[in-house]
């Protein structure tokens, strides 16, 4: 048995990724969904840190541990 040379041909057949030229495209997408998820988290901490919303949630742990 033989093995055949690796040429340039059959080296860009084995190797070749068909998906390469759509790296970038996830990669990209990803980055998109990671900078959203950051400006909800940044909504979040504004609205977290506003007197009203603080007053409610201490009220609500409040009356969760209270013993009645």
């Amino acid at each position: 048995m033989t093995i055949p040379t690796l040429t340039r041909r059959r080296a860009e057949r084995l190797f070749d990724d068909p998906l390469a030229n759509d790296a970038g495209a996830a990669t990209a997408e990803y980055a998109i969904a990671t900078m959203a998820a950051v400006a909800f988290a940044g909504l979040l901490v504004v609205i977290m840190r506003s007197d009203e919303v603080r007053g409610i949630l201490t009220d609500l742990v409040r009356r969760a541990l209270s013993v009645q």
